[in-house]
């Protein structure tokens, strides 16, 4: 059964229930005594507004219910009686309107002792089993479904907010990795700039001096000595300021190890697996050490997730907290029951070490690394 069938499953069978139960008696009466056009003309009216009525939402149905009721009064009156059973569908139909507590659709049972030419027992078992089938629809069936489209348009909405995150943090992390890249493209360039402004004049001015001394070294040795030892000096000199402008231009460690992690991710997307990574905290706290460490250590379980873990999703997150660093990485992949140290998770055990680093791995669900390093002050303390 589709999902259409099933959804007007309940009205097709008050349909036929209100269709089987008025030709039956109006056959009946018509065996009996005849019955008139107008009767067949009333039972007629009294189903199309049940029919149609289903065609409209719930606010407008309970007009079509209330019309029915003159036209069951008629009919009433017109048959003596005998399309009572009519009656309990219209009951039902209106507490169908309003879907009240449980105990409402019990109330029309009741009525089923009143005498009619039906008798007691059928009109009792009629309104019985109309009971059953309005209870099951609209107190189980109805609110059921109505949960499952509500968790479905929830479902829904949850995946647009899942996809349009993660379409905001690609765009997040490809805007970081610009802005480091573009970092290191103008301090690479004023770098350039500083060595040429402060060495330029120097070395010239040392070439020319060598040249001269070349042409008086035979003529005037003492002289073209001099020059040699001025020239020496004036080196000397430069290579000191080449120090001091190196240590003062060179990058920072955070931020080229920043920039080796976005590649990281990038290059990890570029091959089919989605990888995000997170910082939280003061990272600028983070050693140049502990930077390598991390680093390192990020590399190699990356390498081995890209290779034998089978993931579509790779997780690095840098957490700085009062006296810690924690530092996990984690895969969506297989994972394994056993861990067996080869020689690339050896190598991270040894430098957590060196950094008095704990390390630790969870296996069940994908494979993650913990790394919790002591800040630097936690540790000389």
């Amino acid at each position: 059964m589709n999902d259409r069938a099933k959804e007007n499953f309940f009205t097709a069978v008050r349909l036929v229930l209100a269709i089987a139960i008025a030709f039956y008696w109006a056959a009946k009466l018509f065996l009996t005594a005849g019955v008139s056009a107008t009767i067949l003309l009333l039972v007629a009216v009294f189903i199309t507004l049940i029919s149609v009525k289903e065609l409209f939402r719930e606010e407008k149905r309970l007009w079509f219910v209330l019309l029915d009721i003159p036209v069951f009064i008629l009919m009433m009156y017109f048959s003596k009686g005998a399309l009572i059973l009519c009656g309990f569908v219209l009951a039902y139909e209106l507490l169908s309107c309003f879907k009240p507590s449980f105990i409402w659709y019990l109330a029309p049972i009741p009525f089923a002792i009143i005498p009619s030419l039906v008798g007691v027992p059928i009109q009792f078992m009629v309104a019985s089993f109309l009971a059953v089938i309005y209870i099951q629809n609209d107190l189980i069936n109805v609110p059921y479904r109505k949960q499952m489209i509500d968790s479905t348009i929830y479902e829904q909405n949850l995946k647009k907010d899942i996809d349009r995150k993660d379409i905001e943090t690609k765009v997040q992390l490809e805007k970081n990795m610009l802005v480091a890249e573009n970092r290191i493209l103008e301090e690479r360039a004023q770098l350039s700039q500083t060595l040429h402004d402060k060495l330029g004049h120097n070395i010239n001015g040392s070439i020319y001096q060598l040249e001269a001394a070349k042409v008086l070294i035979d003529n005037d040795p003492s002289r073209s000595k001099e020059m040699i030892g001025g020239v020496t000096d004036q080196l000397r000199s430069g290579m000191d300021e080449i120090r001091a402008i190196l240590r003062k231009e060179r990058p920072e460690k955070k931020k080229l190890a920043m920039l080796r992690l976005y590649d990281l991710c990038e290059d990890c997307n570029s091959k089919g697996v989605e990888a995000n990574l997170t910082t939280e905290g003061d990272t600028g706290l983070i050693t140049d050490m502990q930077w390598e460490t991390i680093l390192d250590n990020a590399f190699e379980a990356v390498s081995n997730s890209m290779k034998y873990a089978g993931c579509k999703h790779i997780d690095i997150s840098i957490l700085v907290l009062n006296k810690m660093i924690r530092c996990t990485i984690k895969d969506d992949g297989k994972g394994c029951k056993k861990l067996v140290d080869g020689m690339g998770i050896a190598g991270m055990r040894q430098r957590m070490r060196d950094i008095r680093g704990i390390l630790n791995f969870d296996t069940e669900c994908g494979f993650t690394i913990n790394m919790l390093i002591p800040m630097e002050g936690e540790v000389n303390g």
